[in-house]
């Protein structure tokens, strides 16, 4: 085999590589707005077909795994090859983290429609669509190995923040006014954590895409404006956190 050809089919693995990434953002991006989707419309169907659509996001991580395994046996990328590997390796794990969330968004839907509805409802919406609209840009900024749009996804990452904690405060009013509130203020609050911790898989790809085509990591601390955690305990979806350890083998 010549070095031509050798050359040739390595740019294609890290090609195949890099589709099945955009692939899995594609249905990350639409199983979480299915999810939300299913929230507004109070469609337990649509989120129960959310739910199973999370096996194809896992399989699709399972592949570049193997694939990207391969690959750095075989070929023992160096410099920037190297961290094409590395960085598809990175984003389809945050990819797969935010198929979870979305499966956790749905579960609670299913729960939340059990329920009389409730007018907090409506302000998860706004957060999701920033959310939603962060995704985009920042699957668009990894095809395009663009990072300046890289480090703008990054910065709105402190706008999600904003808008979680004012969410969280508004759930914890309603909850104090009328006890009948907690229940389904509770399953909100669950859902909008979901939605912040996807615009933080995000903004880790977002990282990611930047080291990718610039070789340095952004500098500073992450821009975060989520006061939740100093003010009560933070809630944690305990089945995501069990999902979480089984995936790792814990």
């Amino acid at each position: 085999m010549n070095s031509e050809h050798i050359v040739k089919s390595f740019d294609e693995e890290l090609q195949q590589l890099n589709t099945v990434v955009l692939r899995m953002g594609g249905v990350a991006e639409a199983q979480f707005a299915g999810a939300v989707d299913a929230m507004v419309r109070r469609d337990s169907a649509l989120a129960e077909k959310v739910v199973k659509g999370d096996e194809a996001i896992d399989q699709m991580d399972l592949e570049l795994d193997e694939d990207a395994i391969r690959t750095l046996a075989l070929r023992q990328p160096m410099a920037n090859d190297l961290r094409e590997v590395i960085s598809a390796l990175k984003i389809s794990s945050d990819l797969e983290r935010i198929g979870d969330y979305a499966k956790n968004i749905a579960k609670r839907t299913i729960a939340l429609n059990q329920l009389a509805h409730h007018e907090a409802v409506r302000s998860i919406p706004r957060m999701a669509k920033l959310v939603q609209a962060i995704i985009k840009d920042v699957l668009d900024a990894y095809a395009n190995h663009d990072s300046n749009r890289a480090l703008d996804v990054w910065h709105r990452d402190e706008e999600v923040d904003e808008m979680y904690t004012a969410l969280f405060r508004e759930l914890l009013t309603y909850m104090m006014e009328d006890p009948r509130n907690i229940t389904p203020c509770t399953h909100l609050l669950f859902i909008a954590k979901n939605v912040e911790r996807i615009g933080d898989h995000a903004t880790n790809i977002a990282e990611t895409t930047h080291y990718l085509t610039t070789g340095k990591r952004i500098e500073g601390g992450r821009p975060k404006s989520d006061t939740t955690s100093f003010q009560v305990v933070e809630p944690e979806d305990n089945q995501d956190a069990q999902d979480g350890k089984k995936k790792e083998g814990v």
